[in-house]
């Protein structure tokens, strides 16, 4: 598929696309295999994806995708109302469009955004207009230097304009270089904590709009704007923040309790549910062959020889109940 005949602006919808949006809108739905000429339906956030079939697109309401295009344009103020005006002229006859499918303008949406390019920048024009608070929560340290320097460019002009920064990762990324340097490099009001295992990746900006991921690969993500989602992930948010150990701008050292480590902890926690090593180093974010070292440490401080003696010894050994006593005392510290 090629998209060089697609190489326009919202204002000038092409042939193919006003003919396809309005059938959409009639219909509730298209196919991915209908829309792969117009691939600006999808660009321009008039089409999205069917999170449970992908099979289908539906119709973003002209209601809806309109202010939102208008937002997007960030151009010089002639440019931007000879923008605006071009676009309220090409939408004018779509919102005669009563489209039983579509999302009302009053209704709190749950948007679904499609590939990586589509979601950061989404992401960036939300941030461009955040005055207050960033959120979020980084399960991974995995992205390319250009995304690297495009999250630290809009994280020091949302510092600049008074915002505070606020993020949770595992205790693996404690000591990562490019994790330490990225603080390095931001000036502001920022914090950051860590813990032995965090939800999937989190975005919430100004406490009005969060971003979620909506596959594995996060080729897909979630905006969310409706309040009492935005509510329920803020709460998350909170109680996680509360029970974490601060790494940034100071780092409060880690507790070892009768020789045990905090990893080590973690570690025997989930082997006593019954977890398999692979699913340890998975959820703790390292790769097995570290957890296995972790373990094979473990044993041998509580002087175990075998797999099931050391879930015996763990249990036995009251380590479990000493974290749960210390993670109070630092909840009643702070």
């Amino acid at each position: 598929m090629t998209t060089g005949a697609h190489e326009h602006g919202a204002e000038e919808l092409c042939q193919a696309g006003l003919d396809l949006y309005p059938r959409a809108l009639h219909e509730g739905r298209v196919t991915q295999l209908e829309a792969e000429p117009v691939p600006c339906l999808i660009d321009f956030g008039l089409l999205q994806p069917d999170i449970e079939d992908m099979r289908w697109l539906h119709p973003v309401a002209p209601a809806v995708a309109l202010p939102r295009l208008l937002r997007n344009t960030a151009d010089a103020i002639t440019q931007q109302r000879q923008r605006e005006a071009r676009l309220a002229e090409a939408f004018e006859p779509l919102m005669r469009i009563d489209g039983p499918h579509a999302a009302t303008a009053e209704t709190p949406t749950i948007s679904v955004l499609s590939g990586l390019q589509r979601i950061n920048s989404v992401i960036t024009q939300t941030m461009a207009s955040a005055h207050e608070e960033l959120l979020t929560i980084q399960p991974h340290n995995g992205r390319n230097a250009a995304s690297v320097r495009e999250s630290l460019e809009r994280d020091q002009a949302l510092l600049d304009r008074g915002a505070r920064i606020r993020t949770l990762y595992q205790h693996t990324l404690r000591h990562s270089p490019a994790v330490v340097a990225r603080y390095e490099l931001l000036k502001g009001d920022i914090a950051v904590r860590t813990l032995d295992e965090v939800t999937e990746r989190l975005i919430i900006i100004d406490r009005a709009v969060a971003f979620i991921p909506a596959n594995k690969d996060r080729t897909l993500a979630l905006e969310v704007r409706n309040p009492a989602l935005i509510t329920f992930f803020v709460i998350t948010f909170e109680r996680l923040w509360r029970l974490a150990m601060p790494m940034y701008p100071e780092a409060a050292q880690q507790p070892t309790l009768n020789g045990i480590t905090p990893r080590q902890r973690a570690i025997a926690s989930l082997l006593v549910e019954g977890h398999t090593d692979a699913s340890i180093a998975d959820r703790l974010g390292m790769n097995v062959r570290t957890a296995r070292v972790h373990i094979a440490k473990l044993a041998a401080t509580l002087g175990s020889e075998s797999r099931a003696q050391l879930g015996y010894l763990i249990g036995q050994s009251g380590i479990l109940d000493q974290e749960h006593q210390g993670a109070r005392e630092q909840l009643r510290e702070r």
